[in-house]
């Protein structure tokens, strides 16, 4: 996962290459001047290239700087010199890359240029709030620049490939990846994950600035069963099509270069491993033209799936569409073998090598392959002063505001502020999971942010509280790979003891509680999600001081926060925030900027209530709205059916009040589209943002359709007393879905249309569709 380390294997490959004045690249090599070349020059290419080269380019081994599994590739050297890698995985700098790439341009037979990729999720060096936290910014075109700026720094570092973004859809908060996505809703993932795309390839995907995307996982990987990470998926084609498969057709519209497969099996059959998905629905219903890597060792994973042996799941994996094995070398050692003996076609392992050599060149590596080997751009780009300003702005408008009872937040920048808990002291927390090149020493903590931003003006008192968990060997997992949070051996007691006489020093209390950065991300799946029992006892104890608390949850899935928003007056969800995270909370937290996200998943009132979201099914027995218990309708015994804070939830330091639902007309028919408008205006006392939500329910199907589906959404900002109509444009195609026999259709009847601040609060409106 998220520890930067450099193993002796790395550095022996540094070491190992002269320093020697860069080679020309030979003459037939050079990359063709027009893309309409492309066919012609890789088949120039592939009609000089043996078998075993061929084979060798369909091989991604890892460079071993950063901890994303659990296996490093051997002998690399050796086999970059032999033609038998096609790329390298987690190798960064410019010398470095560049020493690599010299191996493959001046000492293999072909001088073959390498790809070089990485996961570049939420930033490279600049980091930006865990994807879950920027999705909840609803700002396309702020996400889109977040993207840019990663391609722009990693490019600049030696990476050309970005193994993001992640669009798994998932609506259980117990799976740890959640984090990673952008929720719940099929929309909104849609239009991030074509936004993420476009951010990180630009408008040419040649240049030196830009990433090639890798769209992942595919298929299905955030519908594992019970939120354990890598479990099963079972689900019917309705659902996928309508529910889980559009964020990825979106970005593979887009013009995504490369697709990652998941690591689940779908319905039986392994994504990996499986050519009705990588193949039938990919390559001929969506016509995806690019590279399809699979994820880590996940070839090698088939044999534990039960598929067979190593060579036997190698030969499925190619033969279902798999164009390049990510560190496993199951096809470098075993495809050979499988040829000679019928297992599979030369045809195949000739179209998985042309996919590989294709990527390089629309990368422009045959041009020139020393090309994202800036030691200038490196250091002027990275981490620079205008991406630090930006990563904090977008932090900034990340946070949720859960809770603000009696205006207690804004704090004012005067008195004595306590500052208590696990969370408040961690830099190395803040960047949040999947910040694999984050300089986790140099990021400062909520404490020292604070410190920063507000200077003499507040005076800070500081105290621990309680460990992160009670358990020490949880702590252990909870912290791995950089993030620690050093424990306080002494009794629960006598922390709390100390941490409520820093309370009663101060005006006002700043409770930092929640899960630490890798209690989420991959292989984090939990079953609890109540904040740490150990860290509720601790805010109890606070809040019995008579003190305003506000408690800043720090998360990277949707908490159990029933008691939390029961008992404390002000809550403000902060995610993890990025490089930047530490002055960006304190400017919302001391008014400096205005909240304005909005939830993209669900938070459920226990964990019983999940899978909870907001798109879901009437069912034949529905509970009327804001009734609880009805015996034969489809509830609960023991908590009634509306989550704690639902889907498009956030509130501002000011009131936004919302009039009625005008329609320009009543009915719609095929080309046409209806105006609907509504007039926002802001009735508090300052300037604040909105994100104006509409929603349809399509009345009367053909097969059972959701009480609500986001449809379109816009981010205004209104001065105090400021008003605004704010207008969309229905369509059509607007309310087509998959029906029973997957064809994309609208059908004719009745329709609402919901507009309001989130999922829950909504006016509403009546047409139909002729």
């Amino acid at each position: 996962m998220n520890k930067l380390i450099i193993p002796a294997m790395a550095a022996a490959l540094f070491m190992a290459v002269p320093s020697h004045a860069q080679r020309k690249v030979n003459k037939t090599i050079t990359r063709a001047q027009t893309p309409s070349d492309m066919n012609a020059f890789i088949a120039d290419l592939m009609g000089k290239m043996t078998l075993d080269e061929k084979i060798g380019q369909l091989n991604l081994p890892t460079g071993g700087e950063a901890t994303t599994g659990s296996v490093v590739s051997s002998d690399l050297e050796s086999k970059i010199k032999a033609g038998q890698v096609g790329g390298v995985f987690s190798l960064t700098t410019p010398e470095r890359v560049r020493k690599t790439q010299e191996l493959a341009v001046n000492q293999s037979r072909l001088k073959i240029p390498l790809i070089f990729g990485q996961d570049v999720i939420h930033g490279y060096k600049t980091l930006f709030p865990i994807p879950l936290g920027l999705s909840a910014t609803w700002d396309l075109d702020l996400i889109e620049e977040t993207a840019r700026i990663a391609a722009a720094e990693a490019s600049a570092d030696g990476l050309n490939w970005a193994y993001s973004p992640m669009v798994d859809i998932s609506r259980d908060p117990r799976w740890g990846r959640i984090s990673e996505g952008s929720g719940e809703d099929t929309y909104l993932g849609a239009k991030i994950a074509a936004a993420m795309v476009r951010g990180l390839q630009g408008n040419d995907l040649s240049a030196n600035n830009t990433l090639m995307a890798c769209v992942k996982h595919f298929a299905l990987y955030g519908a594992a069963e019970a939120g354990r990470d890598y479990n099963t998926t079972d689900m019917s084609l309705h659902r996928m099509y309508n529910e889980y498969l559009p964020p990825y057709k979106a970005a593979v519209e887009a013009g995504a270069g490369s697709i990652m497969t998941s690591f689940n099996d779908i319905n039986g059959v392994p994504a990996t491993a499986n050519p009705w998905l990588l193949t039938d629905v990919l390559r001929k219903q969506w016509g995806f033209k690019g590279l399809v890597v699979t994820d880590y060792t996940a070839i090698n994973e088939l044999i534990d799936h039960g598929l067979g042996d190593l060579q036997h799941v190698s030969a499925l994996s190619l033969n279902a569409g798999v164009d390049m094995d990510m560190v496993g070398e199951g096809f470098l050692t075993t495809l050979k073998k499988s040829l000679q003996e019928g297992k599979v076609k030369e045809a195949d392992i000739d179209r998985a090598c042309r996919m590989v050599l294709e990527a390089k060149y629309k990368l422009g590596l045959f041009e020139d392959p020393y090309k994202y080997c800036s030691e200038e751009r490196a250091k002027t780009e990275i981490l620079s002063k205008e991406h630090l300003a930006f990563a904090r702005q977008v932090a900034g408008q990340s946070f949720v505001l859960l809770k603000n009872e009696n205006n207690t937040l804004p704090l004012k920048k005067s008195g004595t502020v306590a500052l208590v808990g696990p969370l408040a002291n961690t830099g190395s927390n803040m960047p949040g999971t999947w910040s694999v090149n984050a300089d986790l020493q140099h990021t400062q903590s909520f404490l020292e942010g604070m410190k920063e931003v507000l200077g003499s003006q507040v005076k800070i008192v500081h105290s621990l509280g309680a460990n992160l968990v009670e358990d020490a060997a949880y702590q252990e997992r909870a912290t791995m790979f950089g993030r620690e949070i050093p424990r306080d051996n002494r009794s629960e007691e006598e922390l709390i003891q100390e941490a409520v006489a820093t309370a009663q020093q101060a005006d006002v209390v700043i409770a930092a509680l929640g899960e630490g950065s890798e209690m989420t991300g991959e292989s984090s799946s939990r079953t609890d999600l109540n904040i740490p029992a150990g860290q509720q006892r601790l805010l109890a104890a606070l809040l019995k001081t008579g003190k305003p608390v506000v408690l800043v949850v720090f998360a990277g899935r949707p908490l159990t926060l029933t008691w939390e928003e029961a008992n404390v007056p002000a809550i403000l969800n902060v995610w993890f925030g990025g490089t930047e995270a530490a002055k960006a909370i304190t400017d919302v937290v001391f008014g400096d900027v205005n909240p304005s996200g909005k939830l993209t998943a669900t938070f459920p009132k226990n964990v019983g209530q999940i899978p909870i979201y907001y798109s879901h099914k009437n069912t034949g027995r529905p509970l009327a709205e804001g009734k609880w218990f009805q015996k034969f309708r489809s509830n609960y015994l023991d908590v009634d059916n509306q989550p704690l804070y639902p889907f498009g939830y956030g509130l501002s330091y000011t009131t936004f009040d919302y009039g009625d639902v005008a329609l320009s007309k009543n009915s719609l028919t095929t080309g046409d589209s209806i105006s609907v408008s509504v007039t926002v205006t802001n009735t508090g006392k300052v300037a604040g943002k909105e994100v104006v939500q509409l929603y349809t329910q399509d009345l009367v199907g053909s097969v059972t359709r959701p009480v609500k589906e986001l449809k379109h959404f816009q981010k205004i900002e209104l001065q105090a007393g400021e008003s605004k109509e704010v207008v969309f444009h229905i369509s059509v195609d607007d309310l087509k879905f998959y029906n029973a026999d997957l064809n994309y259709v609208a059908e004719p009847g009745d329709f609402n249309v919901y507009i309001g601040s989130n999922s829950r609060d909504v006016k509403e409106a009546t047409f139909t569709l002729n």
